[in-house]
């Protein structure tokens, strides 16, 4: 079964590639077509939950095994850019990934962040976007402008959200690997 989703996820990942690559090829040779930019969105792995006072607990082995099977689900994936929020828990879900692509993590707040700007700097490229139970189900509906999701139950590290915008076109799939 799970080789079943592995590589069902791989072929969307693949064809939203080829997708990605050909409409990079149309935008070069139309200087007036829209560029596509592509946001992943992950909630981080399993944390620690020995210590009910510790508010930055890290990754648990079972954490930081998916965290590794995060970077190998998306590994054909080539990310412009890795944003996480300031906790130990999804910097190190967003550290193999961003490893992968040579590239630093860029630290936000789910809270403060500017959307128009944050789409301005980030059109026509491919991002990952790693946050909360609460904090990624928001961030996705920012990025349609529309409430479609809700908070991430807490058992649950397995969803990703993949936003496609182009020009006004917004787009979404729900995927969740366990």
């Amino acid at each position: 079964m799970k080789k079943n989703i592995l590589l069902l996820l791989s072929l969307f990942l693949v064809m939203n590639c080829f997708a990605q690559e050909s409409k990079e090829k149309n935008t070069k040779s139309s200087a007036v077509a829209a560029k596509t930019s592509v946001y992943y969105l992950i909630r981080h792995a399993e944390k620690d939950r020995s210590d009910k006072s510790n508010k930055d607990p890290k990754l648990t082995k079972k954490g930081n095994d998916r965290a590794a099977y995060w970077a190998e689900v998306f590994k054909n994936v080539k990310f412009d850019a890795v944003y996480s929020t300031n906790y130990n828990r999804t910097l190190e879900t967003a550290m193999p990934i961003a490893k992968a692509n040579e590239l630093e993590i860029i630290s936000y707040h789910p809270f403060k962040i500017k959307m128009n700007k944050f789409l301005k700097e980030t059109k026509g490229k491919t991002v990952l976007i790693v946050g909360h139970s609460n904090t990624t189900p928001s961030f996705a509906n920012k990025l349609l402008n529309k409430e479609m999701f809700e908070s991430i139950e807490d058992d649950n590290n397995g969803n990703v959200y993949i936003v496609t915008v182009t020009g006004n076109v917004k787009t979404v799939q729900l995927l969740t690997i366990n």
